[in-house]
């Protein structure tokens, strides 16, 4: 593990100075402060980068993190609370952002403030299913026919490689093109099964808010038809007891 400078006023004078400039722009509105951790990293990476320029800066940010985790409360202190005075300072600056700006830039923050939380929801979401083992969707005959053949493909960059396999799917004969169009098929028909395993998998965990709306529909129409046979069925043998009962009354 790479040694922890011990930090105190000077950091904080000196990194708490740059608040400011961190978090206000003149053109635009106010960037987020960073908050204790990450203040962290941002001191040590470019120390540890300078001391060990071997290490990849995946693995550096991986040793910051061990050593944020053994910093004491004292250690600690210095870049929290150079958070929080750059979050007081933030929303200072977001008022005064905010005040200057005419309806119909209000009126586009707000939408462009829509537009990133949706964002950032689809992604979520997106990392959620994939965690779920929610299964890839089927391909297309043209997707086959570029995975396959694309590593050879013309051009220098992926757009023009892309470009290229596009030229040559034009160009194949139509039995040539009916091998990937059978594989396609065959690719829908994975789908469509294991599409039915993970959503019956996800009602079984509580997750029904994941399954698809024509899922849910089916599954309550074959759950409706199950009750009403189970209930002709309960019925038939109710009559049948009756009418027994009573011939051997009669009898």
């Amino acid at each position: 593990m790479f040694p922890v400078p011990m930090f105190g006023i000077f950091f904080s004078r000196a990194y708490g100075s740059s608040v400011k400039c961190l978090t206000s722009q003149a053109s635009g509105p106010p960037k987020r402060p960073l908050n204790g951790y990450m203040r962290f990293v941002m001191q040590q990476q470019p120390i540890i980068t300078r001391q060990h320029p071997e290490i990849k800066s995946v693995d550096i940010i991986r040793k910051i993190a061990q050593q944020w985790r053994t910093l004491s409360p004292e250690q600690k202190r210095p870049f929290e609370e150079a958070s929080v005075r750059a979050r007081e300072q933030f929303k200072v600056d977001l008022q005064r952002y905010q005040a200057q700006l005419s309806p119909a830039q209000a009126q586009q923050q707000a939408l462009e403030k829509r537009a990133r939380t949706a964002k950032r929801k689809a992604i979520r979401k997106k990392r959620e299913l994939t965690s779920l083992g929610k299964p890839k969707r089927p391909r297309s005959a043209f997707n086959i026919f570029m995975s396959e053949h694309f590593e050879e493909a013309r051009g220098a960059t992926t757009q023009a490689k892309m470009k290229s396999l596009f030229e040559d799917w034009k160009n194949l004969f139509s039995h040539q093109k009916q091998v990937y169009t059978h594989l396609a098929e065959d690719d829908k028909i994975r789908y469509k099964n294991e599409m039915k395993s993970w959503e019956d998998h996800m009602v079984e965990i509580g997750r029904e808010d994941l399954v698809r709306e024509q899922s849910l529909s089916i599954r309550k129409k074959a759950t409706g038809r199950s009750t009403t046979a189970s209930k002709k069925s309960a019925k038939t043998k109710t009559k049948a007891k009756t009418k027994a009962k009573s011939t051997i009354h009669r009898c």
